[in-house]
């Protein structure tokens, strides 16, 4: 069953919510012009390179041309995607030819554009996407269930199980539609030397966590005034995000905000904004003041993703690291995402399946993600030194297993943009209780 998912009525709103998406993930793909190299077919009989990474053979395949839609963060990337699909159509085996073509993201356009692309008939076989894109698609028949596919893939396994049952719950709660690609998990950075000086180790639960955030905010000077927050708590937009993570801690989750675990997280995210244990002006604080908060060694901890954590080495060093949210009596984080579909209307959708799956968890996969920072999510690669040599891409491996997202309703970018900034900063301030607060943005949510 849906539930209060966008119909095809709500198109304006599923828009606006596309053109706001995600505070969490940046954008990912790419070329600047459409990209076609003639493939080689190997020898009847041998393994092809596709088969080795992962790809499902099938004997249905003919040679054909695939019309791939990407966009692009950077020059860099694009590059990196041309090298990709270059690689594919040397050595797949199978004469499939990719054909990339590159749309500019434009602040979420890229999704409304492709919308409207195929609502007239253009003959895109498959694209990058974004999960807040899927169920207006959806509900207008224009994806492939990918479901038979993956099911029969014999690469399956290599992705977790909790990556599926996100790209289920994106569309109707039953099929997947959604081929998972790369994805970015927040977790909590932290300064090691901060923690030695307040006599603590990386917290292993969730009342460990508040409590590293208490004995991180410090006077280190003596003069009475605090120099060292715990935390640096997002009270703006994007906020929700870090926020959720409080809310399981305590045994509540986002199906139901009134529940008394989830107001109880929400007293302990009340509670160390009153108790001074994060910058006073946490209530507007948004994605750049925690991150400069954090930088400027202001606050002891704060929660962002993998796509800061080259900036963070070069000011601290080896003086920052991460862990994943530690566990309470639940435990989840936000992920970011960005993932490919293949349409209903492409004529080729086996060959088609071949190019998104090497994407996924093929020599693509690994490509890609080295390339420009991402999480994987291929198991596989994810357990390569490259990733687990990183304490970020670790941490974020770590996160991975109970990773989440806001539910996309047809509510959920007026509750992102405006109802949870306000109603929250009210709680903080004193002007409404937790359950007050809590009561509000459930209503809001799934009014």
């Amino acid at each position: 069953m849906k539930k209060g998912f966008i119909r095809k009525q709500t198109m304006a709103i599923v828009l606006a919510a596309l053109m706001a998406g995600g505070a969490l993930a940046g954008c990912s793909s790419g070329s600047k012009e459409a990209t076609a190299v003639a493939t080689e077919t190997t020898t009847a009989g041998t393994q092809t390179t596709s088969e080795k990474e992962g790809q499902v053979p099938s004997g249905d395949i003919k040679p054909c041309t695939i019309k791939f839609r990407y966009w692009a963060d950077n020059t860099d990337y694009s590059q990196l995607m041309q090298d990709i699909i270059k690689k594919f159509n040397d050595e797949n085996g199978k004469g499939i030819t990719v054909v990339g073509e590159e749309s500019p993201w434009d602040g979420g356009a890229y999704s409304e554009n492709l919308f409207n692309a195929k609502m007239g008939g253009g003959d895109i076989d498959c694209a990058t996407w974004k999960l807040t894109s899927t169920p207006l698609f959806v509900n207008n028949d224009l994806l492939a269930d990918l479901t038979p596919k993956i099911n029969a893939w014999d690469k399956k396994a290599d992705i977790d199980d909790n990556i599926y049952d996100i790209m289920k719950e994106a569309g109707d709660m039953e099929r997947i539609y959604v081929m998972p690609w790369n994805i970015q998990v927040l977790y909590v950075y932290y300064r090691p030397s901060i923690f030695k000086k307040a006599g603590i180790e990386v917290p292993k639960t969730y009342e460990e966590f508040l409590q590293a955030i208490e004995k991180c905010t410090m006077d280190t000077d003596g003069d009475g005034k605090t120099d060292v927050y715990g935390f640096g708590m997002r009270g703006a937009k994007g906020g929700q995000e870090p926020w959720g993570s409080f809310v399981y801690g305590r045994g509540g989750s986002l199906e139901d905000l009134t529940t008394p675990e989830a107001i109880q997280g929400m007293q302990d995210f009340i509670d160390i904004y009153k108790k001074g244990y994060v910058p006073p002006t946490a209530t507007s604080d948004g994605f750049s003041e925690i991150i400069a908060n954090f930088q400027s060694g202001l606050t002891a901890m704060t929660i962002h993703h993998t796509g800061s954590s080259k900036e963070m080495e070069k000011v601290f060093g080896e003086d920052v690291s991460a862990f994943a949210f530690p566990a309470g009596k639940g435990q989840w984080t936000s992920m970011g995402d960005t993932e490919t579909v293949i349409f209903e209307s492409c004529e080729n959708k086996e060959a088609a399946f071949e190019w998104v799956s090497y994407l996924a968890a093929g020599e693509g996969q690994k490509m890609w993600c080295e390339g420009t920072g991402n999480v994987p999510v291929s198991k596989s690669i994810q357990e390569t030194d490259f990733f687990q040599n990183n304490r970020f891409m670790k941490a974020s491996i770590d996160g991975q297993k109970f990773a989440g997202i806001i539910p996309i309703l047809d509510t959920t970018t007026e509750w992102i943009s405006t109802l949870w900034p306000n109603t929250v900063s009210q709680a903080l301030t004193g002007s409404t209780t937790a359950e007050e607060c809590m009561k509000t943005l459930q209503a809001g949510l799934y009014q």
